[in-house]
């Protein structure tokens, strides 16, 4: 007869390399918190350095191109999408904290069944 003991021992040990794993390659989201002006203000701020980065970029290839303005309306409206990616992205983040923060203090004793 096969002892099971070492089996359930692999299988923990495995259970945490997987997860250690995973915890490794998952994609670290960015912290968002602070109030609502601090979020207002950092939303402003992505907002004009994509539009920003943008328009620059597009001033200096059509100087360079001679393809006035085309390549300026181009990368402003890359800049806008750039720029409404980056929020839409902080918003989602923003969103996943609020519903974390909201289900830790709905039910504080039940976070060890989550797991």
């Amino acid at each position: 007869m096969v002892d099971p003991k070492p089996r359930e021992n692999f299988d923990t040990r495995l259970a945490a390399a997987q997860e250690r794993q995973r915890a490794k390659h998952r994609p670290r989201a960015r912290a968002v918190s602070g109030t609502g002006a601090a979020v207002g203000l950092r939303i402003a701020v992505e907002i004009t350095a994509a539009v920003g980065v943008g328009v620059v970029i597009g001033l200096a290839l059509d100087d360079w191109l001679g393809t006035k303005p085309w390549l300026l309306i181009m990368f402003c409206v890359l800049g806008f999408g750039a720029a409404l990616v980056n929020v839409m992205r902080t918003a989602r983040e923003l969103d996943r904290q609020r519903r974390e923060t909201k289900q830790k203090q709905a039910s504080p004793g039940d976070e060890a069944e989550l797991n």
